[in-house]
């Protein structure tokens, strides 16, 4: 059974660590006793919340190698139902007291950390299915169950989620859906907004909303479904999750490619999928890491597909024509791919060594991409301490794609570079016309930028909050555009 697992231990005994941020006197003792009487599960040993107080944010693992971390929950409420998740939520707005709901806590933003000597709301006790509708091919599953888990039963019936993000071992459904996720074939299957059909949510309140789960498109107002898709625990508590299902595939196929420059590999992209085939995974890489990844010197394009047969057939017979003048690569550089792309067991060692590295990544339009490229890279690479700055497309769409950076330097002081790479570089990709995020959503990373990315639509979001969050207690510092009332 998958379970959480952070990057890098804490350094120091349990508790001993420093934090970041002061935590406010927090009087959480009617929380617990609620807790008590509804007979919900917590723990506040200091093993469990100095555990807790963490994700996968790398500027977080250099903290934690140093034994500092940014704050730490007076208490980790742990919930099997959703009437358990509703008595926590209700308890902690009686009393006042933030709560920051998580999963695996595999996101890298920093939106699973949780507020100084707030609540965490573990969700991993909500797993499995609750139904499946065979016909209709819809699964609905609680929001705590771990991805391999979820895989692994509706492959045992002939069914696949086609929903692989690089967490996947370590990411919850719940987790997905919270920061509008993507899976690695997700040009096939879609992103996790596509393939979301319905939620129950936990509102601030301690109420039940149920939406969708109907027709497969509705047109009975705005979606609420989408309303809470990508909200990052702001709105509500994500317990259930309906989704579509994929029969398992019945074929599958690989390429390989390569081409002089990026954007050579990027026009050929462009046209597979304004052709209207769709392979699963359509990864470019740019020269740098196509040497790094495959021992290459040029821009490796990786393909595979899989679907039914006739679907595939169709799709490679599109991809040979595309890429006719590119240089046929060994297929096997496909499997090499599938080895190592979720392997990330470097990231701790590289920021325990003074080595800062991260990854940003954001979408634009196929015809603001080159300039995203060379823009981004070039605003990174204009930090003092960078060492490299690199590239590749991970998820492509009809309209544009996905441009997914890799940065590493090695400064005199990590934090204040870490912030300089990512203002400078997210303002250059916003102003080159690509979003603010593509996959990894916002949490406390890029919550400054969510004003520049949305303009007015920021004032709305706001307004949403405040009327679903009077008290702005659910994740208060994720996702926020504006100083919210009450802070």
């Amino acid at each position: 059974m998958s379970e959480p697992a952070l990057p890098t231990s804490l350094a120091g005994a349990a508790g001993a660590a420093r934090t970041r941020t002061t935590a406010p006197d927090r009087d959480v003792s009617s929380v617990t006793a609620a807790l008590d009487r509804a007979s919900v599960a917590w723990r506040s040993d200091a093993a469990s919340l100095d555990d807790h107080a963490r994700d996968w944010w790398p500027v977080s693992i250099g903290w934690a190698a140093n034994g500092e971390l940014l704050a730490r929950p007076s208490l980790v409420a742990m919930p099997t139902s959703v009437e358990e998740v509703s008595a926590v939520v209700a308890a902690c707005g009686a009393a006042q007291v933030p709560i920051t709901t998580q999963g695996g806590r595999s996101g890298v933003c920093g939106g699973a950390v949780p507020e100084p000597g707030g609540v965490a709301l573990d969700l991993t006790g909500l797993r499995g299915v609750v139904h499946f509708d065979e016909t209709s091919q819809r699964v609905r599953v609680r929001a705590g169950t771990f991805g391999p888990e979820l895989e692994s039963w509706l492959r045992e019936r002939g069914y696949t989620i086609g929903h692989f993000p690089q967490s996947f071992e370590l990411s919850t459904v719940g987790g997905w859906v919270a920061c509008r996720g993507a899976g690695q074939y997700s040009t096939r299957y879609g992103k996790i907004e596509d393939l979301v059909r319905g939620l129950t949510v936990v509102l601030a309140d301690g109420s039940l909303v149920t939406t969708g789960g109907r027709g497969p498109r509705e047109a009975a107002g705005p979606d609420l479904t989408q309303l809470f898709v990508g909200s990052e625990g702001t709105l509500g508590v994500l317990c259930e999750v309906e989704l579509v299902v994929h029969r398992a595939p019945s074929c599958e196929a690989r390429r390989a490619w390569s081409f002089p420059t990026f954007a050579d590999g990027m026009a050929a992209c462009r046209g597979v999928l304004q052709r209207g085939a769709t392979p699963a995974v359509l990864r470019l890489y740019d020269a740098q890491e196509s040497t790094r990844h495959f021992d290459v010197d040029r821009c490796v394009l990786v393909v595979l597909d899989e679907a039914d047969g006739a679907i595939v057939a169709a799709t490679m017979a599109v991809l040979d024509d595309e890429c006719a003048s590119a240089r046929r690569e060994d297929d096997t550089l496909v499997e090499r791919w599938l080895e190592r792309r979720n392997d990330v067991s470097a990231l701790g060692a590289l920021w325990e060594r003074g080595i800062v590295v991260d990854t940003l990544e954001t979408a634009g339009p196929w015809s603001a991409l080159e300039r995203v490229h060379e823009e981004v890279c070039a605003a990174i690479l204009g930090v003092e301490g960078t060492s490299v700055a690199t590239v590749h497309q991970s998820h492509a769409y009809l309209d544009g794609a996905c441009l997914y950076f890799t940065f590493a330097g090695r400064p005199a002081d990590a934090d204040t570079y870490y912030r300089e790479v990512w203002d400078r570089a997210t303002r250059a990709a916003l102003a080159a016309g690509a979003s603010l995020s593509h996959h990894h959503g916002v949490g406390r990373n890029r919550a400054a930028y969510v004003r520049e990315a949305l303009g007015h639509g920021a004032d709305v979001l706001a307004a949403v909050r405040a009327a679903l969050d009077p008290g702005g207690l659910l994740n208060p510092s994720v996702l926020e555009p504006a100083p919210r009332a009450g802070r």
